[in-house]
Parts: structure tokens; C-alpha cells; sequence
């Protein structure tokens, strides 16, 4: 019975299954909760709303860590229902330490820090702001974000290539313009760790304007870092643009095969090593096993 439960409790957090109803009920809750606390997080920051609302604030913000709190927990507790996490004490450890829980750690975490720690009040203030990783949260809900982290991962030697080379752009470029610049601007560029802000805003285009060059080296030097930054700074967007192709494609061929032989035995073979280890029940094996009988 208490296994029964534990795997009950496991399926509707980490919604196994897509037909799940309790499953996608919990899910839809749970962003509700994210969503109007990042929405009371931006509005504490407006000094009307926070004096007039200050209360309703107080009360929503402790509900929501109750809430945060009892789903961590119960995540923590079924994630031994995992074979990857089977284990009691090992198993679950790994798992608080798996990124998505590390994320649901720090929802509510800062709350209670101030009640084991005694800090200076004026440093709580900090924690409180660390309340913006709720937003956090959403990737675990979102097939977007699940994509978006397989392409970055997919694609991070190329990306950790593009990043080394406009960093090694961006020192020299402040280099050299802080030799040609420095004597016409001491102020603007009075070392190459300021210059760099010249650099960083002139390779990303923004250009505020509140640092340029002045001699004719300088703005020839300028005018060069901003057609490199130009190109340089769309290869990031282009390797993720071709990574999400990709991986949107194989996504379809893997569900152009999901009604191969091969694969229903894949899935047969999976169902009855799950109900050896006593991860589903009798019943439920039988209905599983119906539904990959009945879709061939």
C-alpha cells in the first residue's frame, strides 16, 4: 500500500504519464502558484501597491511557500519510485542535487534562512530577492524548456567556442583602444577594465553613446568591432536556430517510429521489468500492457 502510494504520488508530480488528469490538474496548479507570485514579487517593488496591499502580500507569499514546500517534499519522498533513484538515502540525495530540484530548493528556501541564521536584516533583503527563482520553476513544466536545454546541451562545445572567441575579442578590442584612446580621453578610457564597457556595448550594438571614440584610429578601430560584432554576435542564435531543427526533427522520427514492433516490445520489455521491481501493480500492468496491445 505505502509503495502503491509513493508511485501514485510520483506520477502526478513528475507527470509520467500524459493522460494523467490528476497529473495535469496538479501541474496547471502549481504554475498558477509560480505565475501570481512572480506577479506579487513586481508589485511589491511599486510603494503604492506595497502599503496599500502589504497584507495580502504577507498572506499569499506564506501560502505559496507552504505550497512549494509540501511539493518539494513530496518530490524528494516518490523519487525513489525512479530506478534511477531507487535508493532511500542515495537516491533521493541525488536527486535534490538534479538541477530542476536544486530550482524548487531555492523557491522557498530564502524564507526560512532567516530563521536558522541570525543575519544582519538588511542582508535578508537579498534572500528575498533570491524568491525570483519561482520563475525558475516553469521549465519544469514546459516542453519548451526541456528542448531548449537539450539543444544547449546538444550544442555547447560550439557555443563555448563563440563565447572564448568574443571574449578574446572584447579584451583586445579594449586594448587597443584604450593605447589609442587614452591620452585624447583619460577619463573615458582610463584603464582597460573601464574600456571594456566600450567594447562590450559596441560588439553587442547597443552603443548608449556615453563612451565613443574621438581620433581618427579610434573611430576606424570602432567602426571595425562593430561590423565583427555584427556577425559574431548572431552565431549564437544561428547554432541554436540549427539545434532546435534538429532536434524537432529527430523528435518526429523518434514518433514515426513509436508505432514500430520494435518498439512496443521496447515498451513491453520496460512494463514487465517495472512490475518485477514492484514499481506497478497487477492492474496496472495489465492496463498499460492493453494500450500498447490495442495501438498496434
Amino acid at each position: 500500500m505505502y509503495r502503491r502510494i509513493k508511485n501514485r504520488v510520483y506520477e502526478i508530480v513528475d507527470a509520467v504519464r500524459e493522460d494523467d488528469t490528476t497529473s495535469a490538474i496538479f501541474n496547471g496548479f502549481i504554475i498558477a502558484v509560480i505565475v501570481l507570485s512572480i506577479f506579487v514579487i513586481m508589485l511589491e517593488s511599486v510603494h503604492s501597491a506595497s502599503l496599500r496591499f502589504s497584507y495580502f502580500f504577507i498572506v499569499f507569499d506564506l501560502i505559496s511557500i507552504v505550497i512549494f514546500t509540501i511539493e518539494y517534499i513530496l518530490r524528494i519522498w516518490s523519487s525513489t519510485s525512479n530506478p534511477a533513484y531507487a535508493k532511500p538515502v542515495t537516491g533521493r540525495l541525488r536527486y535534490a542535487l538534479t538541477p530542476l530540484a536544486v530550482i524548487d530548493l531555492l523557491a522557498f528556501l530564502p524564507y526560512y534562512v532567516p530563521f536558522f541564521i541570525p543575519i544582519d536584516l538588511r542582508f535578508i533583503r537579498i534572500f528575498r530577492l533570491v524568491r525570483i527563482f519561482r520563475l525558475l520553476k516553469l521549465a519544469r513544466y514546459s516542453s519548451a524548456f526541456h528542448l531548449l536545454g537539450k539543444v544547449v546541451k546538444r550544442e555547447k562545445d560550439i557555443l563555448a567556442v563563440i563565447i572564448f572567441v568574443i571574449t578574446i575579442l572584447i579584451i583586445v578590442s579594449s586594448t587597443l583602444m584604450f593605447y589609442i584612446e587614452n591620452q585624447a580621453q583619460p577619463e573615458a578610457f582610463s584603464s582597460i577594465p573601464i574600456t571594456m564597457w566600450w567594447a562590450v556595448e559596441t560588439l553587442t550594438t547597443v552603443g548608449y553613446g556615453d563612451v565613443y571614440p574621438v581620433t581618427y584610429a579610434g573611430k576606424f578601430l570602432g567602426a571595425l568591432i562593430s561590423f565583427l560584432g555584427i556577425g559574431l554576435f548572431a552565431l549564437p542564435a544561428g547554432v541554436l536556430a540549427a539545434g532546435f531543427i534538429s532536434e524537432l526533427k529527430a523528435e518526429e522520427e523518434k514518433a514515426a517510429g513509436n508505432g514500430s514492433p520494435e518498439h512496443d516490445l521496447e515498451l513491453l520489455e520496460r512494463l514487465v521489468h517495472l512490475k518485477e521491481a514492484g514499481y506497478v501493480t497487477d492492474e496496472e500492468f495489465q492496463l498499460e500492457k492493453a494500450r500498447i496491445i490495442v495501438r498496434k
